[in-house]
């Protein structure tokens, strides 16, 4: 559920537009290749052009991605849809129309969820429909002129519309980003937003709370999230401010300026009626048999929310670690192949007196890749989880050491450091040649404990008075006497064992 936050007493009403550019190789009427970074008009065809005597042709696999979306979110996949001409003038648009549907939409309803910090929102969707993509304008480098790059035209999107059910640029800006990550983990997009394969419109309104809702202005095209949020936080405030003043808000397409922060009108916006929109007599309707969607759905990868689940209730994972886990198909992916590998480690091997917490160690394998090392070297390089260098075994290998106490846990940064850097591939003689490994023998540490005792009388005294912190000087003081080598699990449970 939303919850409606007012802003200067208005409450503010925004619905999205998403654009999502399909992961097929060809257009989604003709057979010009996809590919980014071409040069110029190098991938525009007679087809894409809609010069006298070419017929388009559906790309079956952008339908089979649209089908796999519509299963994704719950929705009506139709049975029977009709593909459309949208007619408007515009340099990058050579045919004068865009192929789109109107009427009959390929997928019909759905709703997607997610959280804003510990809250759970859900969007409806009123539908997702394929289209192709127009050219575009290019206005650098061309002497005061704009040129036209048609490699883009005849693209493949699926334009996904949601409800205006959301009520603030944090809560569109999180449903945004959960649409992003469930189209990626789908593998019906790249996802790459500075490419332009998932665009972002936002309407935006506001109004009293209770009445009707106000004029909506859509902000064309933002390709960041924390664009998104300050976008919409600008508009609000602008058309809070005109209605104030005593002015109308007039319905409008405006862009967002990141230099200046501030959103400007492009241009006045059209209604569906404006567009004149009717059946393209080139393209027969769309049929989808029953066969065809149960054959796509047999070939989708879990979905995020379900895996999700199942790590909470496999793994005993929090829900903030499972839906972390889960935010891309490669992260999730990263995390069961560690687990498997810890599953088929036994570090008793390396360390006799250290069982393995085989209930424990899924807490531990998400701890690492959430809070600890693949996270904290990700953010820090800027790489996504498709990036890690190290390998799930090798990784495995270097948490069993330290679980099996034969390295501390800065022992483990310090060795994990090296693999992600290339610096060395071998977990064992990394520990070996750097004098990592630590003392867990008990007749070392007793006796070094037994001098640390014998030298500070007064933290004994302490410590059996009932202050806490005389414990926490006494397990320092024999760290401080091993050089950081003895292992501090087993000093803590001998030295409890000392003082009684």
């Amino acid at each position: 559920m939303s919850t409606s936050k007012l802003i200067r007493g208005y409450e503010v009403v925004i619905g999205l537009e998403n654009h999502v550019q399909l992961s097929t190789q060809s257009k989604i009427f003709s057979g010009s290749s996809t590919a980014f970074g071409a040069a110029p008009n190098t991938q525009a065809s007679p087809v894409d052009l809609a010069l006298p005597g070419t017929l388009p042709v559906l790309n079956r696999a952008a339908v089979e991605r649209a089908i796999r979306f519509g299963l994704a979110v719950g929705a009506k996949v139709a049975p029977l849809s009709i593909f459309a001409r949208k007619n408007y003038f515009y340099p990058d648009l050579p045919k004068g129309y865009q192929i789109s549907q109107f009427e009959i939409p390929v997928v019909q309803g759905g709703a997607v969820e997610f959280f804003v910090g510990d809250v759970k929102h859900k969007v409806n969707l009123t539908r997702a429909h394929l289209e192709e993509d127009a050219g575009k304008s290019l206005h650098e480098d061309y002497q005061g002129q704009s040129g036209i790059d048609l490699n883009r035209a005849g693209t493949p999107l699926l334009e996904i519309v949601s409800e205006p059910d959301m009520r603030s640029g944090a809560e569109a800006a999180e449903y945004a980003k959960t649409l992003h990550a469930l189209v990626m983990w789908l593998g019906i997009c790249d996802g790459n937003m500075q490419e332009g394969s998932f665009r972002c419109d936002v309407n935006v309104s506001v109004r009293k709370p209770g009445e009707p809702f106000g004029t909506r202005r859509e902000i064309k095209n933002l390709n960041s999230f924390r664009f998104l949020v300050d976008a919409v936080n600008y508009e609000v405030n602008w058309q809070i401010d005109e209605i104030e003043d005593g002015r109308k808000i007039q319905q409008a397409t405006v862009l967002y300026n990141p230099d200046t922060g501030e959103t400007r009108a492009m241009r006045s916006k059209e209604d569906s009626a404006d567009y004149r929109y009717f059946p393209d007599p080139d393209l027969p309707p769309l049929v989808i048999a029953p066969e065809w969607v149960e054959r796509v759905k047999g070939e989708m990868p879990e979905l995020p929310a379900v895996m999700a689940k199942r790590f909470e209730t496999a793994y005993g994972l929090s829900t903030a670690d499972a839906l972390l886990l889960t935010g891309s198909l490669a992260k999730a992916s990263y995390f069961e192949r560690l687990v498997a590998g810890l599953q088929s480690i036994n570090p008793a091997k390396w360390a006799d007196a250290y069982a393995f917490d085989g209930a424990g160690y899924y807490g531990r394998a998400a701890s690492v890749m959430v809070n600890q090392l693949v996270a904290a070297n990700l953010n820090r390089d800027g790489k996504s989880a498709e990036d890690v260098p190290v390998e799930t075994g090798i990784l495995a290998t270097l948490m069993s050491r330290q679980i099996a106490g034969v390295i501390s846990a800065n022992g483990m940064r310090e060795v994990f450091s090296l693999l992600w850097t290339g610096e060395a591939t071998d977990v064992d003689s990394v520990i070996e040649s750097k004098g990592l490994k630590q003392v867990s023998d008990t007749g070392a540490i007793e006796a070094i404990l037994d001098e640390v005792l014998a030298a500070n009388p007064k933290s004994v005294e302490e410590y059996r008075a009932g202050k806490d912190k005389a414990f926490n000087a006494l397990v320092g003081q024999a760290m401080k006497a091993t050089k950081g080598k003895a292992n501090p699990a087993l000093v803590n449970e001998l030295l409890k064992k000392k003082l009684g």
